[in-house]
Parts: structure tokens; C-alpha cells; sequence
């Protein structure tokens, strides 16, 4: 990383922490470990546990006849390969249907994983879940269906119905992603041109019994809303769908094969997704493994037992981060300069403040970047143009090492960023307007690089500020 002169020596260890406490947070999301909290066998019964983790967890018990295994998210071979490890072989109806991301596709496992596209679906993930739905529907009475359901499968998992095409289902996806809409008003469109979302798969299961084991990506945990729900009943109506794309001035350039859909939906002359009460839930229930709220406990726990941490205050975010990231960025900048000035005036000023959340962009311009790298670039902004003392680093990224269609994680920033970019001839806040944050970071050294990770449980936001000096 180019490094001007004046950056002090206790810089680098401070970029340091924050990538490790970042990486504490990551790793509290392991699938493989919440899969293994989440079921055991006795007396060679499959049991599955209510609330895992908890002490005297309640445990759903079989016997079942046969164990139909499929698994779609970011996380689905890691979560497959711990489920294959605890069923019995002879349960299984068959292999397991594993649907993931193509940076998570590996093939030197002992069972077939599909590859899809993220965030956009892609012939792949069409034919993902056609495999899953095919595999649900095998399921009969006395049986049950396993779902492991993890962050992206609302993506990776495509089944619109026969009157609308991959292709309309895809620039619908590009339409909302690039016009702000957050995560759970896309996934309410989402649900409405699926057959497998918003209920759809619990539909299909039927009259199976059907178990989902959730790694949450979705701020507040709405089981509804994770994955776009294909297993829990759904609130929302084609109304609410039409209702976000016209709100967010996209509607008439939504394919018209779509309207039609989902104006017929509010006609009657389409069936609505499954709703709180239907039958196909009475033997339907899912289990909560890992969300944002449990990484960030364990990014804070390793923000004050570090080495590096004695005499730190620790502070959290009052809620999580939603909103539009640059703007989110500027309210935390200033946030950061009441806290510091606070701390300066009483134990000495070292403190980390940690945040998580999904923040969204709304695409202006032509640029790359994602939602943590483009707040990372608007942070550093906004800290030199509030006059923030020089002694922050501020990491923002992504759990499943992916931050929007780059190959990054999102970005680590420090006082003397904007001076990088400035000495590589970039100006930071014409970077910023085109959306162009990658390009920015990556001139000065800040991208925040992991790796697709296996997991996905939304962003988490890290300030590490150095004692007063």
C-alpha cells in the first residue's frame, strides 16, 4: 500500500485490528459450526434444534422415513457438508441439490454443487432451482424435506413462472437494484414472479414435513424476508410489489411480460404466495443458526480483548445502518466527532464504534463499487470535511467477501486516504459522484480484499480511533 510520509507508525497496526476484528465477526457466522449446533441424532433419531445455541433448546423430533436434502445461499456446501456429517446416509432420499454462488462452487466435494449468478440470476440458477423444486416435490407423507438456506438464495434461486422469462426476471433485478430499493422491498417483488419464494418451496413440500436451517443476511432477522422466504408464510401482496417498483419511478420500464403478472396478482386471476394460516405451514418451522446481530456481538468482543485494546471504550451503533451509504457515512462521521470529542475529554480518546446493517445506492453514475466501498470513500470525505482528528481507520465490508459486482470485500479507510488518491491523481469526490469507489480505493490502497467467505450475514462497519496524541 503507497504510504505518504506523514502517516504515522501506529497507522498500520491500527488497519490491522480492524481487518482482524472484521474477520472475528466473519467467522461467528461459520455455517458449518451453526449447522452442527442445529442438529444431532439419538438413538439413531434426526433431531432438529427450535432455537440453536440456546440452553434447553426445545428439539423437533421424527422419526422420519426419508431426508430430502437441498441447500441454496452463499453458505450452502459449507452448511450440505455439515448436515451430510450428522444424517444418517441411510435417511437420505438421495444427494443433496447444493446451489451457490460460482465463487463458492467448489467441485472437490464428496456431492455435485450447482453454480448460479449473483446478484443478478442467471441460466444457472434457473436450472438450481429446478433441481430444488424437483426434489421437494419427490418428498411425500412421513418424510422430510431439509432446507439449508443461507445469504443470496434469492438470486441464486430464480423459478418465475411460464409467462415470464429469465430475462425479464433479470432486468426487473437490475432495475431495482440500481433505483435504492432495499433488500426487503426487492425480495417483495422477488416473491411475487416466483414459484419457489415467498412460500413457494413449503408449498411444493407439502404434504412432507419441511425444516428450514436459516443463516440470516436480513437486519432484523424476518424469516419472511431471508432468501425472500421460501419456506415461511408471506405477508405481502402483488399490490406492495407494484406498489415499490412505481415508488421508485421504475415501473414503466419494467418488461411488460412482468405488469402483466403481477397487475393479474392484483386481480385474483393469479394465485397469491402462501399467507400466515395456510395448511402447507402446519408442519413447516425453521431454525434461526447466525444473522448480523450475533457477528457484531463477536466483531465487539474481539474490538476490546485484542492486545492492542487496554483502555478502549467500547460503543454500538444506536440501531443498524439502512439507509442511502453515503449518507449513512456522513451521519456517522459526525456521530464519530461527538464520541471523540467526549472520550478526549475523559479517558483519553481510545475507542472502537461498530455498526452493521445493509445500506443501499441508488446508481447516479457509470462507476464500480458496492454499497461498503462507496461508504467508505463518503466516510473519509465526510471526516476531512468535518476536521476529524487523525487518528481513525474506518473499515466497512461485506460478510460474504463480495461487495457489490466487484472483487472486493468493501473498503478500509484512514485519514491520509484521500491524500493516496490525490498523489495517484484521483479526485475522491468525482470518484464518489460516479459511483466509481472502487476505482477510488483501489488507487490508494483501500479496497478491503477477503475472498468469497462461504457466508453471508450482511455488513458490518468498524472505527478504530487511537488515544489522544
Amino acid at each position: 500500500m503507497p504510504k505518504p510520509a506523514t502517516a504515522p507508525d501506529w497507522l498500520e497496526p491500527l488497519r490491522a485490528e480492524a481487518r482482524d476484528i472484521f474477520g472475528a465477526g466473519v467467522r461467528a457466522a461459520d455455517p458449518a459450526l451453526a449447522v452442527a449446533r442445529a442438529l444431532r441424532v439419538t438413538h439413531g433419531t434426526l433431531e432438529i434444534a427450535l432455537e440453536p445455541g440456546r440452553e434447553a433448546a426445545a428439539w423437533r423430533r421424527g422419526p422420519w422415513r426419508r431426508v430430502h436434502l437441498v441447500a441454496f445461499g452463499k453458505a450452502a456446501p459449507a452448511m450440505t457438508s455439515a448436515a451430510l456429517d450428522i444424517v444418517p446416509p441411510e435417511l437420505l432420499a438421495g444427494a443433496p441439490v447444493v446451489v451457490t454462488n460460482r465463487e463458492n462452487a467448489r467441485q472437490d466435494l464428496p456431492f455435485p454443487v450447482m453454480a448460479a449468478g449473483h446478484p443478478l440470476p442467471d441460466a444457472g440458477g434457473l436450472a438450481g432451482a429446478r433441481a430444488v423444486a424437483a426434489a421437494v416435490q419427490a418428498a411425500g407423507a412421513g418424510e422430510l424435506v431439509l432446507v439449508l438456506v443461507s445469504g443470496g438464495g434469492s438470486a441464486l434461486l430464480p423459478c418465475p413462472p411460464e409467462r415470464i422469462s429469465l430475462q425479464d426476471k433479470i432486468a426487473t433485478t437490475e432495475l431495482l437494484l440500481a433505483s435504492g430499493a432495499d433488500i426487503t422491498q426487492i425480495n417483495t417483488v422477488r416473491k411475487h414472479l416466483s414459484l419457489l419464494k415467498g412460500g413457494g418451496l413449503a408449498r411444493l413440500a407439502a404434504p412432507a414435513e419441511l425444516h428450514a436451517l436459516i443463516l440470516s443476511d436480513v437486519i432484523g432477522d424476518d424469516l419472511s424476508a431471508i432468501a425472500s422466504g421460501p419456506c415461511s408464510p408471506d405477508p405481502t401482496r402483488y399490490a406492495d410489489a407494484i406498489s415499490i417498483l412505481t415508488s421508485h419511478g421504475v415501473w414503466e420500464r419494467t418488461p411488460p411480460p412482468v405488469r402483466d403478472y403481477l397487475t393479474d396478482g392484483c386481480r385474483g386471476t393469479v394465485p397469491e404466495t402462501p399467507k400466515p394460516g395456510d395448511p402447507v405451514f402446519a408442519t413447516a418451522a425453521s431454525s434461526l443458526l447466525g444473522s448480523n446481530a450475533v457477528s457484531l456481538a463477536a466483531a465487539e468482543a474481539a474490538a476490546v480483548s485484542g492486545a492492542a485494546a487496554g483502555g478502549r471504550s467500547l460503543h454500538r451503533h444506536p440501531g443498524p445502518l439502512l439507509g442511502e451509504a453515503r449518507h449513512e457515512a456522513e451521519a456517522l462521521a459526525r456521530r464519530l466527532a461527538e464520541v471523540m470529542a467526549a472520550e478526549s475529554r475523559g479517558s483519553g480518546g481510545a475507542l472502537a464504534y461498530l455498526c452493521g446493517g445493509e445500506t443501499t445506492v441508488t446508481l447516479k453514475g457509470r462507476g464500480r463499487g458496492g454499497r461498503n466501498q462507496e461508504m467508505a470513500l463518503a466516510f473519509a470525505l465526510a471526516a476531512e470535511r468535518l476536521g476529524l482528528a487523525k487518528r481513525w481507520a474506518f473499515l466497512s465490508g461485506g460478510t460474504d467477501g463480495r461487495d457489490g459486482p466487484t472483487d472486493a470485500a468493501g473498503g478500509l479507510v484512514d485519514p491520509w486516504s484521500l491524500e493516496r488518491m490525490r498523489a495517484a491523481g484521483e479526485d475522491p469526490q468525482a470518484r464518489l459522484d460516479d459511483n466509481d469507489s472502487h476505482r477510488a480505493l483501489a488507487s490508494s490502497g483501500d479496497l478491503l480484499r477477503t475472498g468469497a467467505t462461504g457466508t453471508n450475514v450482511a455488513d458490518l462497519q468498524i472505527v478504530l480511533v487511537a488515544s489522544g496524541l
